[in-house]
């Protein structure tokens, strides 16, 4: 799947209450200081197109995590993907991110201590990021759009059972959403510096010659217990399942999770196989 190879690739940390704590990654942002302490962190990259070195291998798969070689701890991070545009002035800065279509994502992260960089847990390679295959059009993204009525769950089959692994959450839920997002992101990108765990993003996009098209994730949701303390295992699969709660309520989409039938109006969904490199 290489649909987004012109696409940059960012994430957001922070923003959905208690994820970080429960990846073990409050330690990380303890010297970062930010403007509301209830917000975002910051963003980081996963993708820069036409760059050397991690960042510039493309991660994407709608079907596949590749396992990296070195031993460590792996989990899923269920999200929601933006597809957004983006527009620049005339110094290359960006003066708007407009929200174009949203699905069901998967920002799969390596857990691994003293990494100098949330990069570095992110991208160790092809298929080691996912996106759904299914994206929805959003009419606008403001209260009373498309996403009102979204929720977002996932889950783990190992072993014929099927476990919850992130709560079921509505897309609202998140800390920073439509508009108070949008203008944070472009506020953070043009300002954010290399410090921390952090990466001066907006210097990033100038020397990639300012790409229009991003992927950006927005955040992973809190995990249930199992999800916190469950890592992946070749054999594994995940399926993260983004949802029309007008059409759906959270049981049914465990059973169709558990049938695999999943290819229905309303639901944009990944499931992804979890293979040895």
């Amino acid at each position: 799947m290489e649909l987004y190879k012109n696409y940059v690739g960012f994430g957001i940390a922070g923003n959905f209450a208690l994820h970080l704590e429960q990846a073990g990654e409050v330690e990380d942002f303890k010297d970062i200081v930010t403007d509301d302490p209830n917000g975002p962190k910051g963003i980081f990259p996963f993708y820069i197109p036409n760059r050397e070195g991690y960042l510039g291998v493309y991660p994407l798969s709608c079907d596949t995590i590749i396992l990296p070689k070195e031993k460590c701890n792996v989990q899923i991070e269920p999200e929601v993907a933006l597809l957004c545009e983006l527009t620049y002035d005339s110094q290359g800065n960006v003066t708007q991110i407009t929200p174009k279509q949203f699905g069901a994502y998967n920002d799969c992260s390596l857990r691994k201590e003293g990494a100098p960089k949330i990069s570095l847990k992110k991208n160790w390679g092809p298929s080691s990021k996912g996106i759904a295959p299914v994206l929805f059009p959003i009419d606008r993204f403001e209260d009373g759009g498309i996403m009102d009525s979204y929720r977002i769950a996932s889950f783990l089959k190992r072993d014929g059972m099927t476990m919850r692994y992130g709560e079921d959450v509505e897309l609202k839920g998140y800390s920073y959403f439509y508009d108070k997002l949008t203008q944070w992101m472009i506020n953070q990108i043009n300002v954010q510096k290399d410090i921390g765990p952090l990466e001066p993003i907006g210097i990033y996009l100038k020397n990639s010659e300012l790409p229009t098209q991003a992927i950006i994730s927005i955040g992973a949701t809190r995990y249930t217990h199992f999800g916190e303390t469950t890592f992946l295992k070749e054999g594994d699969e995940i399926v993260v399942v983004v949802y029309d709660n007008n059409l759906y309520c959270g049981n049914p989409i465990l059973m169709m999770v558990n049938r695999g039938e999943l290819n229905v109006p309303g639901v944009s969904a990944l499931v992804q196989k979890v293979v040895r490199a």
